[in-house]
């Protein structure tokens, strides 16, 4: 199986990079951690965790999206809800809460979904956030629970990846014809461009 480590980065965008690197590092707190660009592109990457990144790209024209509430139904193309950021305690979620209050954006009350605690809230470019605490005793990775009452036929095949469902790797990449290529951030660290 796959050794996932988690998400290394959501990419999401903004028109204003100014007013995003204010929220997300010094309201919420996440270094950070890497810039790169070149006129009419930038890319800032933020620190979640240990391992997870959230990164903005900023593009002249972006505007902020109109503000949907986390998880309703809607028509038409679409592809994002939300993104949910888990903390590390109940104390943790309540401070963040506070602190967005206090900077005058909305927020939600606490909500208690049976496995986690969350509140809810929207950055500056209309994004969608919620902050997660998972409730140990009620912790849905290390014990799954589907509870849906119309579940999808998949679905019913239970919670573990189901082996033969797609064409198994026949003709895998030789070690020696495995390439790497420079792309956008490549010379902060290799000093190439791409």
């Amino acid at each position: 199986m796959i050794n996932y480590t988690g998400v290394n980065h959501l990419a999401l965008a903004t028109g204003d990079m100014d007013t995003t690197v204010r929220y997300w590092r010094d309201l919420l707190q996440m270094r950070l951690v890497a810039g790169l660009g070149r006129p009419g592109y930038r890319q800032y990457f933020f620190q979640v965790s240990d391992r997870d990144l959230v990164a903005f790209f900023e593009w002249p024209g972006i505007r902020p999206i109109e503000e949907k509430e986390h998880g309703r139904p809607t028509t038409g193309p679409f592809a994002f809800d939300h993104v949910s950021f888990g903390v590390g305690s109940e104390d943790d979620l309540w401070e963040i809460k506070d602190r967005i209050a206090a900077a005058g954006f909305w927020v939600s009350e606490v909500i208690d979904h049976g496995f986690i605690h969350s509140i809810y809230t929207y950055d500056p470019n209309g994004i969608a956030i919620e902050f997660s605490r998972t409730i140990p005793e009620c912790d849905i990775v290390k014990c799954p629970v589907m509870a849906e009452q119309a579940e999808t036929a998949f679905g019913r095949e239970g919670t573990e990846p189901q082996p033969g469902k797609w064409p198994p790797v026949t003709a895998p990449t030789p070690k020696q014809d495995r390439k790497v290529y420079p792309g956008a951030g490549s010379e902060l660290f290799h000093g190439r461009k791409s």
